[in-house]
Formats: C-alpha cells, structure tokens, sequence
C-alpha cells in the first residue's frame, strides 16, 4: 500500500529541498508572484524555466539508464483549457501556485495558509464533480499520451531539451545584457529611507552635543 520508506524519506528530503530553495529564490513573496503578472519581475520565470530544464535533463537520463519510468498524462484539451484557467485565476487572486504557497506557509503567511485550505477543498470538490466534468474535459478532444518526440516522429527527446536549455540560456543573456546597459543619469542616486536619514540626523545630533564643552 505505501512505498518503501527509503523512498518515502527520499521524497521527504527532496520536498525539504525544494521548499527551501523556493525560500531562497523569493518565490514564496507575494510581490514577486505578483510583479511576476505585472511582467515587472521575471524572477518565477527563470526559477521554473531552470527548474523544466534541470527535470527535464535528469528524468530522461535517469529513463535511458533504466533507474526511472515516465507516466505521461493524456492529453485532454478540455482539461488543459478547463484547469489552466482555474489554476490561473487562482495563482492570480491568491498570489502563490500549489507549491510557494505551502513554502509561504513555512514562513508563516496566513494569506498563503488559507490559499491552502481552499486548494484541499478545491482538490476534494473536483474529486466529487469528476463523473460529471469528465465528459465535457473529453468533448474537445483526448490526444493520447503523447510527447512532443511523438507528435514530431523521428526527433530525439534530447532535441527538444536542448532548444528549451538553448531557450532558457538566450532569453538569461538578453536579461542579463539589459540589467548591465546603460541607466539614466539619476539611476546611479542611492535615497535612502526616511526613517534612516531621521535616524542618522538624531544620533549626529546626539554627538554634536556630546562634544560641546561645558560653560
């Protein structure tokens, strides 16, 4: 009924991992989620693009070695259409996708708590409303378990990795050559809070007053 619990423990620490790699990378922040939607930061693109690339690479490797087996979802286009657009609207009201949220709430974010909550719920109401969703998801039609080395026969998967790495590499150039041009001329201004500023002003207040000598 349940693996083995070297597997378990193995899932266990790759979760841990993962999560605290999510944490580091500020992809559990609600800004970044957002500035993400807002085209204004690609910090969750890059996360996840190298993230497809590395997964990509190591499944198959780990496949042609015999030490793995892929389980390839069919492709139901109702589903695809049906699910992107619940899980977008999703992602866009709460802030988080299925796993930063569960990061956040290591961080302790009650907002990334409840978006919890409503995906267990949402999670048992598909399970209850399948019988009936399952016709409209296959109306639009079922392509089989299908990859993109089968759709285009005769290509090798490595292929199609290496144009999402060489895709991935060309677009970090771009970004990386953007950040790195020139700026306007008050770019280069350093305003530091006000907070900070009031602080610094009082305690050079303090000082001068320290050192006036007594009359």
């Amino acid at each position: 009924m349940f693996d083995p619990p070297a597997k378990l423990a193995l899932g266990l620490f790759t979760g841990v991992l993962f999560g605290i790699l999510l944490q580091k990378g500020r992809a559990a922040k609600f800004h970044v989620i957002l500035g993400q939607f807002l085209l204004r930061d690609w910090t969750v693109v890059k996360i996840m693009g190298t993230a497809v690339a590395v997964g990509a690479i190591g499944v198959y490797l780990l496949a042609g070695l015999g030490l793995a087996s892929l389980h390839i979802k069919p492709f139901l286009i109702g589903g695809v259409i049906l699910g992107g657009a619940l899980f977008g609207c999703g992602m866009a009201i709460l802030g988080y996708c299925p796993g930063t949220s569960v990061a956040a709430c290591g961080e302790g974010s009650r907002d990334a708590m409840v978006g919890v909550v409503g995906m267990l719920a949402g999670a048992l109401a598909y399970v209850a409303l399948y019988p009936g969703l399952q016709p409209i998801m296959e109306s639009l039609g079922d392509w089989g378990e299908i990859t993109l080395p089968d759709l285009f026969a005769g290509t090798s998967p490595w292929f199609w990795i290496a144009i999402l790495v060489g895709a991935g590499t060309l677009l970090l150039l771009i970004n990386t050559v953007k950040a790195s041009g020139p700026r306007p001329a008050n770019s280069g201004i350093h305003k530091e809070p006000a907070d900070v500023n009031d602080s610094r002003n009082s305690a050079d207040g303090r000082n001068r007053r320290a050192f006036v000598p007594d009359r």
